[in-house]
């Protein structure tokens, strides 16, 4: 299967928004990779920072390690996006 930067960048938004990672609940930003391909791997992680430089995607970093969840105040456009993309509805 053939993954365009919008579909990974629509897959991955979907993914947080279904698992209602926002506002204050956060995940980890290696695990972002997770249900991809591990050869996109690299093209993953750099949607993301594509998608935090946007403010779609909020950033904290931790002692532990580089925490992200989905920027409320853009909920309507993201999923607006999904559904453009994806055609799935919230």
């Amino acid at each position: 299967m053939e993954f365009s930067e919008e579909v990974i960048k629509a897959r991955l938004l979907y993914h947080l928004r279904k698992k209602k990672v926002m506002g204050g609940v956060r995940t980890h930003y290696d695990t972002l990779t997770r249900g991809f391909p591990s050869h996109l791997g690299k093209q993953v992680k750099d949607i993301a920072k594509q998608l935090v430089k946007e403010n779609w995607l909020t950033a904290k970093p931790t002692s532990y390690g580089l925490q992200v969840s989905l920027n409320k105040e853009f909920l309507p456009e993201i999923e607006a996006y999904i559904m453009k993309v994806l055609n799935f509805r919230f």
